[in-house]
């Protein structure tokens, strides 16, 4: 190797090291036996994370100490999805069947059900509300067809979307990942889901495109989709959760823009069309994404935690550790991320 070559290769470490060192993870609390797959951060101070064996945690100190809770009679559920108001309100929703979504209004002493379906085909994924008031929930197709939820009222009920709305068919194979609650997400009156499986694609409110990441088997696929806070970026991750370690085709990046229809009379009222974007490739398979700010990105996998600080043009690893799910702070340039174990850390950025 040549001596300009060396200084090359020393020079990349010295980097990563530094990014490695700058941006350490603190861990917060564990509860063992426990798996988690979302987190809802409402304010400065509170945190909500829900998994595993029904069992919940919150925060009301900006992570100094949780609260943990198992939601009676619901002890051998797996919450994957959760959405939280505040430090008292909240929902939760149960992968498989029944299908069951629960809320609590008292801080999580109490919950009652807003939706149940006995049906055995189902399987509720993620849950988003774009306000205070309305809510989707996606599941996986249920006689090919997308089964999908809506509420107007804080989740206090749900209807079921008409199979109607998706103008494109499923392919065989293809659903979604209840892998970190973030496989769907609105940007202004356009709603993105991405699937996997042995088809990966986007949708934009019922209408679908291939996506160029790694498909063809149920273990492959779109994850995740996060959108920049000036809503003018979309990165997707996946990839093969079998393979944790391959980084082929585990990412896609596109720039947001919103187009007039062609009728003058229609001017005001623009579609969101998407714009494929070059990017450089993080570290492994990745079950979720997360914008800190406009530039900074934060992904994790079981593979370990990988960062962009130039909108995802290039990727650095900082750990080595596997968590599922990442939510940004609040108000800081922060992040929280849990997994395996009950864990839930924090990690502040420089």
């Amino acid at each position: 190797m040549s001596i300009s070559k060396i200084f090359f290769v020393l020079a990349i470490l010295i980097t990563s090291s530094n990014v490695s060192a700058q941006n350490t993870i603190k861990e917060l609390t564990v509860q063992k036996g426990v798996s988690i797959r979302s987190l809802s951060v409402p304010s400065e101070k509170v945190i909500w994370a829900s998994g595993s064996k029904g069992m919940i945690a919150k925060s009301i100190n900006e992570g100094m100490s949780f609260e943990w809770m198992q939601v009676k009679g619901y002890e051998k559920r797996d919450f994957r999805a959760m959405h939280a108001w505040n430090d008292q309100e909240a929902i939760i929703v149960a992968v498989a069947a029944p299908a069951v979504i629960l809320k609590t209004k008292d801080g999580g002493t109490s919950w009652y059900t807003v939706y149940e379906n006995k049906d055995t085909a189902m399987f509720l994924d993620a849950l988003q509300f774009k306000d205070s008031k309305n809510g989707i929930v996606i599941g996986d197709p249920i006689d090919g067809v997308v089964f999908m939820l809506t509420s107007n009222n804080k989740g206090e009920s749900w209807s079921k979307v008409p199979a109607s709305y998706f103008k494109s068919s499923l392919h065989q194979g293809e659903a979604f990942f209840a892998s970190s609650n973030s496989n769907l997400v609105h940007v202004g009156k356009s709603l993105f889901l991405v699937t996997g499986g042995l088809k990966s694609r986007i949708w934009n409110n019922g209408v679908a495109a291939d996506l160029p990441l790694l498909h063809g088997t149920n273990s492959t696929g779109a994850n995740s989709i996060a959108v920049s806070p000036n809503r003018q970026k979309l990165v997707i991750v996946g990839g093969d959760f079998t393979q944790d370690k391959l980084s082929d085709k585990n990412i896609a990046g596109y720039r947001l823009l919103l187009e007039p229809k062609s009728d003058q009379k229609q001017l005001t009222k623009k579609k969101t069309i998407l714009q494929p974007v070059l990017h450089g490739t993080p570290n492994g398979y990745k079950s979720c994404v997360e914008f800190i700010n406009n530039q900074l990105i934060v992904t994790a996998g079981t593979s370990g935690v990988d960062i962009s600080e130039d909108g995802g043009k290039q990727w650095d690893k900082i750990s080595d550790a596997s968590f599922h799910v990442i939510k940004r702070h609040a108000n800081k340039k922060g992040a929280y991320l849990a997994g395996t174990g009950g864990r839930i850390s924090y990690i502040q950025f420089q």
